[in-house]
């Protein structure tokens, strides 16, 4: 699973990028997992590509934080990764 560093007073967007996986498939819908600490301020998605900007967390502490989708085929999918509160 991926890490990513990021500043607790940043705001910043992160992408998964769900071609590969898809095929011919599209998403339909996304949904954002994130645990207490961290802030979704907004989510966006086009048919291959979901986007979440978090602001927020506690230094030093370490978030999963999970993209669920929906495909237009009606199959379900999670990926996750991590993102690592640091002073940057």
């Amino acid at each position: 699973m991926e890490t990513f560093l990021k500043d607790p007073d940043s705001t910043v967007d992160f992408a998964v990028n769900w071609s590969n996986w898809l095929d011919v498939d599209t998403i339909a819908t996304s949904v954002w997992l994130t645990p207490d600490g961290i802030t979704k301020d907004t989510d966006t998605n086009s048919t291959t590509l979901t986007t979440i900007w978090l602001s927020g967390g506690v230094l030093g502490k370490l978030y999963t934080i999970t993209n669920r989708i929906t495909t237009a085929a009606g199959r379900t999918a999670d990926k996750s990764f991590k993102v690592k509160m640091v002073n940057k």
